[in-house]
């Protein structure tokens, strides 16, 4: 990537390519973040100049966070708590998969086909992504999902959409992760296999973070997804 572009800086990053972008791959960072979170993660892919993607870094929006004690994070949603119980914040996370959307549809309206757009996310960005992408109305190219969940689980089946049924999907979580735990990423390999979804399922010997073998797998997936 030669060029960063603030889309502006209240809204997010965005990495051109060095031709004119043909593809895209809009990341979300998780809880506290922001856009730049992923934004060195571009280079060390190691992706072909010949797969032109833009990638779209949009920071969340501040808002109150009830596990921080209220006090504002940028946050796709509020959490109001850890355990298996925890009631969801379905509004937050209705509204941001709407914004997240929207910026799908901005890349098609720039030229961008959405068969040839990625969604991904992290952590909190990573539920976001699995919500918007599966209920996209058009086919999109790809879903990466890392160190998180399935927010709102018991409706996808209800909700999901018919485009994106055949979706491949990139679902991956370190083993030891002390925030998101492992049995949440297994949970939903197993609910998003049991809709017919085909996801490739990656456990890594880590935290709540990425590392370098996981970074080789995305490189791939997005080579696999996005080639011309």
């Amino acid at each position: 990537m030669d060029r960063v572009n603030l889309i502006n800086d209240r809204d997010g990053v965005c990495l051109e390519p060095e031709g004119a972008a043909d593809a895209a791959v809009i990341w979300l960072h998780g809880l506290g973040a922001d856009g730049h979170d992923f934004v060195p993660v571009v280079e060390a892919l190691r992706l072909p100049p010949t797969l032109r993607a833009r990638f779209v870094f949009p920071h969340a929006l501040q808002r109150p966070v009830t596990i921080n004690g209220g006090y504002p994070l940028r946050a796709w949603y509020d959490i109001y708590g850890l355990s298996d119980g925890s009631p969801e914040d379905t509004v937050g996370i209705r509204a941001s998969a709407v914004r997240v959307s929207a910026l799908i549809d901005a890349q098609c309206d720039a030229g961008i086909a959405s068969e040839r757009i990625v969604v991904a996310g992290f952590s909190q960005g990573g539920a976001i992504a699995l919500h918007t992408a599966l209920r996209y109305p058009k086919r999109l190219a790809g879903l990466i999902a890392l160190s998180t969940y399935l927010p709102m689980h018991t409706l996808l089946a209800g909700e999901a959409s018919a485009a994106n049924r055949s979706i491949p999907i990139l679902l991956a979580h370190g083993n030891f992760d002390p925030i998101v735990p492992f049995r949440w990423g297994e949970n939903t390999h197993v609910e998003l296999a049991r809709l017919g979804y085909a996801v490739q399922w990656q456990p890594y010997p880590m935290q709540h973070e990425v590392c370098a073998d996981e970074i080789d797998d995305i490189a791939a997936f997005l080579l696999r997804t996005l080639a011309a």
